[in-house]
Parts: structure tokens; sequence; C-alpha cells
């Protein structure tokens, strides 16, 4: 059995509750996207890394470092947070058919750390290969979120803006806990602010 683990990098929507392009609002110099591919590329055990864009894609393409990062182009981005899943899903198949978990973070969580994804890829590695893991913040479920092999599947099946959450619901699931304010993610230019 493969024990590649990948990574998935949502970042495909228009953020039109931001009322700008989030994922290219400054935070320490830096697009905030930059911050969140950074914490995810600096963990070596993840290969591919797919960063899924959508709206805005060639501004924001054009602004960023991808590193080494691929990015995967979700045409129907409109739709919400699954097709963005299902296309990032879909590109790590591409590229690693016997991947064996895939580590889900959202591109507007710019404080995320590296050692919260290190510890919650860790934690998936260590765990049963059939359980989800997912990071909490002070008790509260939030990113990221590493979907099992036997899961990837079930991707395909989502719709709408619910991510990997019906997807993981009922059955069991690890819990990792995170320090810091990785877990928050930026849906407004308040959000930013409280963040600086």
């Amino acid at each position: 059995m493969s024990s590649h683990s990948a990574a998935v990098i949502l970042a495909a929507g228009a953020s039109e509750r931001f009322g700008s392009v989030k994922q290219l609002a400054e935070l320490d110099g830096r697009p905030m996207l930059q911050h969140v591919i950074d914490a995810v590329v600096a963990v070596r055990e993840l290969d591919p890394v797919v960063l899924v864009l959508g709206a805005h894609q060639e501004e924001i393409h054009a602004a960023i470092d991808t590193r080494r990062a691929v990015v995967a182009l979700c045409l129907g981005w409109e739709e919400g947070l699954a097709a963005s899943l299902r296309a990032g899903v879909a590109a790590v198949a591409e590229r690693d058919p016997d991947v064996a978990r895939v580590v889900v973070v959202l591109g507007d969580t710019p404080r995320l750390e590296t050692a919260v994804i290190e510890d919650v890829l860790a934690a998936s590695v260590a765990a049963p290969p059939a359980v989800p893991v997912r990071a909490t913040y002070d008790g509260r479920p939030g990113h990221p979120v590493v979907i099992p092999r036997h899961l990837l599947h079930a991707v395909e099946e989502l719709t709408g803006d619910e991510g990997a959450r019906e997807l993981l619901a009922g059955g069991p699931m690890l819990l990792v806990a995170a320090g810091g304010p990785g877990g928050m993610d930026v849906d407004t230019p308040e959000n930013l602010e409280t963040l600086r």
C-alpha cells in the first residue's frame, strides 16, 4: 500500500464577501495566498501539492510564486467548495494514482503554520488507514483536513459549498489540537485586520 501524501490548497473562490481579490490581499508584505503556499510546500512529504484556482486565476497566478505547487483550474468554481475539492483531488489522482491521503488546506488561512500541517499529517500516517484527521482550534474543527484514500472516490459526488464536511460526517475521525491563529479563515477585510 502506498504511503504517499499529497496536498490540495483551495483558492478558487471569487471572494465576494471580501470585496476584492482576497487571495492577493496583503498581509506582512505578501499576498495572503502566498503565506498558505509557503506553509504547505515546506512539508517535504507532501508531493504533489496542488493549488486550485478559479475566479481571477490569471491575476492570482501572475502575482504569486507557486513554488513547487502545480496549478489546477476549477472551471466550475461558482458552484462552491465542492467543485474546487473535486478539481484538486482529480489533479492529485492524475499525478499520483496510488496516493494514500490528501491534506486539504484553505487558501484563506494565512496564519496556518507548517508545524500544524506536519502534526496533522503525522497523526494521519500513524492512524488506521481509513480514518480521516482534522485539526481543531480551541475545540472548533478547522483545517488542515486529511482525507484518506478510501474516501477520495466519494469526493466526486460532492456538490455545492460543503467541501469535505458531509463526506466526513458520521464516521470516526481523529482530531488534532492545534495552537495559534492558523484556524482563522479570512472572509472579510475586518477578519484580515484582526490577523494583522
